[in-house]
């Protein structure tokens, strides 16, 4: 019998990295001039390396709003999925925050799997038809679909969808201005649209 995709998110969360876990696996990689996927190229490491900086940056600095934390500690039995990959820049900008939600609620299980590792859950959550990520499916504790977010901050991803409009926009000169608006706007948007989410649960 085909297994329902909701039996395969059950097994492959089963099998899932927690945070620190998944935070453990990137150092070991880049100990081994690797990274998560296939393309182990000198650009694929480069990213890595600063998105784990990035994320140790974020880990440390980042804080929730009182409203949000509120909210998260009120929340019942969750199962919280992140679809990602180590050289994933939007990935380390926005992992972080959804980390430090979970953290502050036994109630949610917060777990991690790699794109490229697993078609047959990151098909179901295309992007304009494009395996963008980061992909956060919420779920309640029976797998159902309760919500989804990604792959970045609407902002971000107006930029992203502006410069594909515009064949001219140079891929270095776009990924310097995604990331000066991150550095600006320090999570806050990114908490806006998790806290909307969160008023639906």
């Amino acid at each position: 019998m085909t297994e329902t995709i909701q039996e395969e998110k059950e097994k492959v969360f089963s099998q899932a990295l927690n945070y620190t876990e998944y935070r453990a696996l990137i150092k070991s990689l880049l100990a081994d001039n690797k990274t998560t996927g296939a393309n182990h190229s000198d650009a694929m490491i480069g990213y890595t390396l600063m998105n784990d900086k990035r994320m140790d940056r974020l880990d440390k600095t980042l804080s929730l709003a009182d409203e949000i934390i509120q909210k998260v500690k009120k929340l019942d039995r969750m199962n919280w999925l992140v679809i990602t990959e180590a050289w994933c820049g939007d990935a380390a900008q926005n992992i972080p925050l959804i980390a430090k939600m979970a953290d502050l609620n036994d109630n949610i299980d917060l777990r991690f799997i790699m794109r490229d590792e697993n078609p047959q859950i990151m098909d179901q959550y295309l992007t304009n038809g494009s395996r963008s990520i980061p992909i956060i499916i919420f779920m309640d504790e029976h797998y159902r679909d309760l919500s989804t977010w990604g792959p970045r901050p609407q902002p971000v991803q107006n930029m992203i969808l502006d410069a594909k409009n515009n064949p001219d926009t140079e891929q270095a000169k776009l990924i310097e201005k995604l990331h000066k608006w991150y550095a600006v706007d320090k999570c806050k948007t990114l908490m806006e649209e998790y806290n909307n989410i969160i008023n639906n649960f």
